[in-house]
């Protein structure tokens, strides 16, 4: 009777040691953390104030559960308190909670009690897998400006002379040989009379001289009349900028509206150019671009982004390491692109605000450009064409209501273009 006692409680502890030891097994697991989830985790709860490997509004978070244990002595616990609840661990006098809160100007965290901890076994396991290394791309060579097939034009030039010049070789051997074969033959060359030069017949046709002088003025008059049509006109203008910004990325890829950064072409004649402030209220918080961005800029466009954001923060005084202007700033020589005459008035407020012209119209599909170029000749023919083929909204402006029904009679219409409503007068654009 006492052995089967014995037997049962033996064969209880065996089963309490499993479970205990299931269940210590399964929290080790938990604890693990799933750097996949926690990516998304990360993105969605820490981004917008931390960065894995430079200083934002927070600290950096890479390797920061090692950093902080061999560091400040902190566990795991710790970590999941602060995170919860920050601003209970700044309360409670926590030495490195109120430390970390002074030395970030006394920025509280936001607190996330959503988050298990789990949740935060995730993130923390996301920020301890190792730094990829850079994509490094290599640059194509032999291709200027994303163009090009492979072949230089310089190697093609030299192919075509080469083969000119065999060919000239061939007919020089040809001639000798004939001439030796017929003095083998013994046959006699018949040699030509030597007659008028032909520059000696052509001077003394005066018909000839005639047309020829004729034609040479039309052609003079031709090329002169084009040459002085193209002054003052830079149509595919392209300088190369102190700081290279892609519209291609801000416009195109990320959607940027025009009049975010050039917000003067609303209310004034000029669209203006932006002010480094609108570029930082961005990359206060992008200091660099994704490896994918990265690498294709490299290798289709020759060009580091970013390095580009760092001429930014030099011309702001930005130190991003700090978080803070230096105060020490440096301005930023833009090549102007778009140029009119100053005797042509334009007005970009009356065009964009009133109108409604998309600025595509005259500026081009800005939003595939890698490097910003004049797509329009901006002539005054140009403009002229415009007033002609553009229709105006007759509709939405009450106040205009009776002078629209006035010249739509006058000119049997029913909608009026901007040159009926004086868009070809002189002194609009000329005053």
């Amino acid at each position: 009777m006492k052995q089967v006692i014995y037997r049962n409680l033996t064969s209880k502890i065996l089963y309490l040691g499993f479970i205990l030891l299931l269940t210590f097994s399964t929290s080790l697991t938990a604890q693990e953390g799933d750097p996949v989830n926690g990516k998304a985790l990360y993105r969605t709860n820490c981004a917008s104030c931390h960065k894995l490997d430079s200083r934002m509004t927070g600290p950096a978070l890479r390797n920061v559960e090692t950093r902080l244990a061999e560091e400040e002595g902190l566990d795991r616990e710790w970590i999941n308190a602060w995170i919860k609840n920050s601003a209970g661990l700044i309360r409670s006098g926590d030495p490195y909670a109120v430390k970390i809160y002074a030395e970030y100007n006394q920025t509280a965290m936001t607190a996330f009690p959503q988050l298990s901890n789990q949740d935060i076994s995730d993130i923390l396991a996301y920020t301890a897998e190792p730094k990829p290394e850079p994509v490094v791309a290599e640059v194509p060579t032999g291709v200027q400006g994303g163009g090009g097939d492979g072949l230089s034009s310089d190697i093609m030039l030299a192919a075509l002379a080469l083969l000119f010049a065999l060919l000239a070789g061939a007919l020089v051997l040809v001639n000798r040989t004939l001439k030796r074969f017929a003095d083998e033959k013994g046959i006699e060359v018949p040699v030509k009379e030597k007659g008028t030069p032909i520059w000696k017949a052509f001077v003394q046709n005066q018909f000839l001289v005639l047309v020829t002088v004729i034609f040479f003025l039309l052609a003079s008059a031709y090329f002169v009349y084009g040459f002085f049509m193209q002054v003052g006109i830079d149509q595919g203008y392209e300088p190369v900028q102190p700081i290279h910004y892609s519209h291609r990325i801000h416009a195109g890829e990320n959607g940027i509206d025009c009049k975010y950064c050039h917000s003067s072409a609303r209310v004034s004649k000029h669209s203006g150019i932006p002010s480094l402030n609108v570029c930082m209220n961005c990359h206060k918080s992008i200091a660099q671009v994704g490896d994918e961005t990265q690498a294709e800029g490299i290798s289709e466009y020759g060009v580091d982004y970013n390095a580009q954001i760092q001429k930014l923060y030099k011309a702001v005084g930005w130190d991003a390491t700090t978080q803070q202007y230096t105060g020490e700033t440096s301005p930023v020589k833009w090549i102007r692109i778009h140029n009119l005459p100053d005797f042509a008035y334009f007005n970009h407020s009356q065009h964009v605000s009133v109108a409604g012209v998309e600025c595509q119209t005259c500026h081009g599909p800005v939003e595939e450009m890698e490097v910003m170029y004049q797509y329009a000749p901006l002539t005054m023919g140009w403009c002229i064409n415009c007033h002609r083929e553009t229709n105006i909204n007759v509709k939405d402006n009450e106040y205009y209501t009776k002078i629209h029904e006035e010249l739509s009679k006058k000119y049997g219409v029913e909608q009026l273009t901007a040159a009926q409503m004086g868009g070809l007068e002189c002194g609009k654009c000329h005053y």
